[in-house]
């Protein structure tokens, strides 16, 4: 049975990849900043599940150091952008395949391969199907890519290395994040929350509560920079206790509903490094906000849907 764990090590394996290339690079002052983090990162991919939760809290707090310190960029090896352009020209709109592999091969995986038993086992396992299925569609992707562009055979890590090297410390944040709205919920503050939203606020009514939710999502994600972080918080301070239970709602439509809330404040804060900056910063935006800027109205618009939908679909008639 392919496991989410074994997708773990894959991910572990190109990160110790990135972190031996990083330490070979001359070109970079801090090489040895840049190699420890992405070492780092590596064994907690492949050994996290498996060391003590003191010991994962030194490597992150290591991570932090180094990241604080400075990890700095080097040369690395890839290719220029005339042999890019000669390259999109020549291949044309073969070179959508591989990327429009990664979510047919996750949409496949989650609806059909989580059924295949093979030798009275599954393919694939089901708890965590669409997990394991985004790992399989980047590994199929992968060798489709190689199999129709012939790139030279060290082309993935020397690009996921460029790749992880322009980002920076900021690749991380949607794992770290989610932990630490995890350590959120196990710490009780979902349950701090509620108590201030009952104290202050009057949600005595199904659409209150509704706008609550939704809202505090929004504005949550906002501050901790990621949906996922807030997600067990504010749907243990209001989703839970007032939407679903008090009201009644439908917990599959709130949550998922809420979710889509929380993603309405992913769009404007600059805490979504990976989503609003980096991508300033990769395309050379004169505005380091710009991405921010243009993506408020959108977010509200949004957010203003998700409030209605839940109220009108979250509840039994």
């Amino acid at each position: 049975m392919i496991t989410l764990p074994m997708i773990y090590d894959l991910a572990g394996l190109m990160f110790a990849a990135v972190a031996l290339q990083a330490a070979r690079d001359r070109a970079n002052p801090r090489r040895l900043f840049s190699a420890g983090f992405w070492g780092l990162y590596a064994v907690n991919f492949v050994a996290g599940s498996y060391l003590p939760d003191f010991a994962n809290g030194l490597l992150v707090l290591a991570m932090v150091a180094l990241a604080a310190l400075g990890l700095g960029r080097g040369a690395a090896i890839t290719t220029t952008d005339d042999q890019r352009t000669t390259g999109a020209a020549r291949h044309g709109n073969i070179l959508f395949i591989p990327a429009l592999l990664i979510p047919g091969v996750t949409l496949l995986g989650t609806l059909v391969l989580k059924s295949v038993i093979i030798a009275g086992h599954p393919l694939i396992d089901p708890a965590q199907a669409t997990l394991v299925s985004l790992g399989l569609g980047v590994v199929v992707a992968l060798i489709v890519a190689l199999i129709l562009l012939r790139p030279p055979a060290l082309a993935p890590i020397r690009e996921a290395r460029r790749l992880v090297e322009t980002i920076g410390w900021a690749a991380v944040l949607p794992q770290m994040l989610a932990a630490l709205g995890a350590v959120f919920a196990v710490a009780g503050v979902g349950t701090v929350i509620a108590g201030l939203l009952n104290n202050y606020l009057p949600l005595h009514t199904r659409l209150l509560a509704v706008i609550a939710y939704a809202v505090g999502m929004a504005l949550f994600t906002a501050i901790m920079g990621n949906a996922f972080a807030a997600f067990p918080v504010i749907t243990a301070a209001i989703g839970l206790p007032l939407v679903v239970h008090k009201f009644g709602g439908d917990p599959a439509v709130v949550c998922a509903l809420g979710m889509l809330s929380g993603f309405c404040g992913t769009l404007v804060t600059p805490m979504a490094a990976n989503f609003n900056i980096v991508p300033a910063a990769l395309l050379e935006l004169p505005d380091r906000n710009g991405v921010i800027r243009v993506q408020v109205p959108t977010a509200l618009v949004l957010l203003m849907g998700n409030i209605v939908l839940m109220y009108v679909l979250a509840f039994p008639r």
